[in-house]
């Protein structure tokens, strides 16, 4: 496609805004062309014209041969290597090599008048030019010119044969007039195409800015989107609405019938009843999942506004995982505890000293041994229960949590040996195998942090673990790079991808008669000592069977004992 560019013969001046627009206009462009195919079709005409009159037995006529051939040529190089940019502003280069060659081409026809042709219709064709690609002094210029030649050519006529020839100037003023009319008409519509033109252009920037804009609002969004029309079919949906439905909506191809989905077929009733009520609707429904329990969805729905009876409307169903939401409201309650945390930590600590402080006093006149066993019992519970108080606070009052001085080092196999067995005594759990491989590795870590810790994960794994030999695996090693880590393995079911997003925030539970606290109090301690908690699904050998994995990667730099 040839690339056109201003002339460097024609005048610089101001443009006002349409004209500025006129130069980008692809639809003047396509003019352009169009103009230059039709000035080749002319002179091909031209010179059929001239073998039709010589095979209707008219002498051949060598001048009107070498003009045709001569404007064929013109008109050829002309639609290759013509430099344009609209509009013509002037008549410089760009007017000279095409508007100018046509004026010239046909005039010297009209004025030979060889073979009795009327060549006076072909002078449309650059008063067409001038009008529909130039200014408007450019199109009513080339009208003038044209009308001034075919005066001349009346003229001429007269000095060549003197007579009456007031018909034929009549007919020359008659067509000027005309033609000047229809480039006044070409001129205005060439215009307004441009001021549509602009005006689409301008509508099609913005209606592509809003769809980006929806389409980044949408893919972002928290809530899944699905739309569907009348006929039940799902037209477009989020990853959001993929994550919560869970049967691999996002490998679908759109369109396609909700109905068709036994899983789905609550969604596609809500939507019927949408559509015959015309109003939106609200409900809670189960969602069956390809794995796990089903899924409590709220699902609102609205209809989108039909502009005319040509559109129809379009329901957009927004569903929202009840769980997700439940977890934000209890880390909204989490956030009012942490504002009253302060007030309540003086309250309960208050307690607990006058508690720890009339047991000790206690304690100095007892004699009997039984006695001075509870209340060492009752001073360990007190202390114990002030640094459960002091911890939860801390979480509470979401403090920067750093790194604890480098305090207590505990060697790492013999701490989860006797952790382990401890929990083990006490909840009488049985099939739990210990994997010590982490032999001399010192990890800087509070004891009583990591048999919460510990217990906790034990506690998570035996609520969905079998009853068979090492359907809990507790392990310890020591990667390459020295680094010490724990494991607790259970052999229960996969975790669902939205508990897994949210394991480790507070108050979010899977239960409804769980708390939410247990991970995110893990987290928060292990990130006290520089480490790292996660989990994974995997097996722990290859053909093995997959479970459900929570490890604890210790901070670098520990040490190894001494043998």
């Amino acid at each position: 496609m040839s690339t056109f560019l201003w002339s460097r013969g024609e005048p610089a001046t101001d443009w006002s805004p349409l004209d500025q627009f006129r130069r980008e206009s692809s639809a003047l462009l396509r003019l352009w062309r169009g103009f230059m195919t039709a000035r080749c079709f002319v002179a091909v005409v031209l010179l059929l014209l001239q073998a039709v009159t010589f095979a209707l037995g008219q002498p051949l006529q060598p001048v009107a041969i070498a003009l045709s051939l001569g404007y064929l040529a013109a008109a050829l190089l002309a639609a290759r290597y013509a430099l344009f940019q609209p509009p013509v502003r002037g008549f410089g280069t760009a007017w000279l090599s095409t508007i100018g060659v046509d004026l010239v081409t046909f005039t010297a026809l009209q004025l030979l008048q060889i073979g009795s042709i009327n060549y006076t219709p072909l002078f449309a064709l650059p008063v067409l030019m001038g009008a529909v690609l130039g200014t408007g002094m450019v199109g009513l210029g080339t009208t003038a010119m044209v009308t001034l030649l075919l005066l001349v050519h009346a003229g001429w006529y007269w000095l060549q044969q003197p007579g009456d020839a007031s018909p034929r100037f009549v007919q020359a003023a008659l067509t000027g007039t005309g033609l000047f009319v229809v480039a006044l008409l070409a001129h205005e519509l060439a215009r307004r195409l441009a001021r549509e033109e602009a005006l689409a252009q301008r509508n099609r920037s913005t209606a592509q800015m809003h769809a980006l804009v929806n389409d980044l609002v949408i893919e972002t969004l928290s809530e899944g989107v699905l739309v569907v029309d009348e006929r039940g079919q799902v037209h477009a949906a989020n990853p959001a609405a993929d994550a919560i439905l869970g049967q691999g909506l996002a490998g679908l191809a759109l369109p396609f019938a909700l109905s068709t989905y036994p899983a789905w077929a609550a969604l596609a009733a809500i939507a019927r009843q949408t559509f015959a009520r015309r109003t939106p609707q609200s409900k809670e429904i189960p969602v069956a999942q390809a794995q796990g329990a089903p899924r409590e969805v709220r699902v609102r729905t609205r209809l989108t506004p039909g502009t005319d009876r040509r559109t129809e409307s379009l329901c957009v169903m927004f569903l929202q995982d009840l769980r997700e939401l439940e977890a934000r409201i209890r880390t909204e309650k989490l956030a009012a505890m942490g504002r009253m945390s302060a007030a309540v930590a003086h309250e309960i600590r208050n307690p607990l000293a006058a508690i720890t402080q009339a047991s000790a006093l206690l304690s100095e006149d007892l004699v009997d041994p039984a006695h001075r066993q509870l209340t060492t019992m009752v001073q360990q519970n007190a202390q114990r229960l002030s640094r459960i108080v002091d911890e939860v606070l801390d979480v509470a009052r979401a403090r920067q949590q750093r790194v604890l001085p480098l305090g207590e080092q505990l060697a790492l196999d013999s701490t989860v040996r006797t952790l382990a067995e401890e929990w083990v005594r006490h909840s009488q759990r049985q099939g739990v195998l210990l994997v010590l491989e982490a032999a001399g590795s010192v990890v800087r870590f509070d004891i009583e942090h990591l048999r919460r810790i510990l217990v906790n994960l034990l506690d998570n794994a035996a609520r969905y673990a079998g009853n068979r030999d090492g359907s809990i695996q507790v392990t310890t090693r020591r990667n390459v790079a020295g680094r010490a880590s724990l494991q607790v393995w259970s052999d229960g079911a996969p975790l669902e991808p939205a508990v897994q997003r949210h394991l480790f925030e507070p108050f979010f539970s899977s239960e409804s008669r769980s708390s939410g606290l247990g991970l995110f109090l893990c987290r928060e301690l292990c990130e006290r000592h520089g480490a790292t908690i996660g989990y994974e699904r995997r097996a722990l050998s290859e053909g093995g069977p997959e479970g459900n994995e929570f490890f604890v990667s210790f901070a670098a730099g520990e040490t190894r004992l001494t043998q």
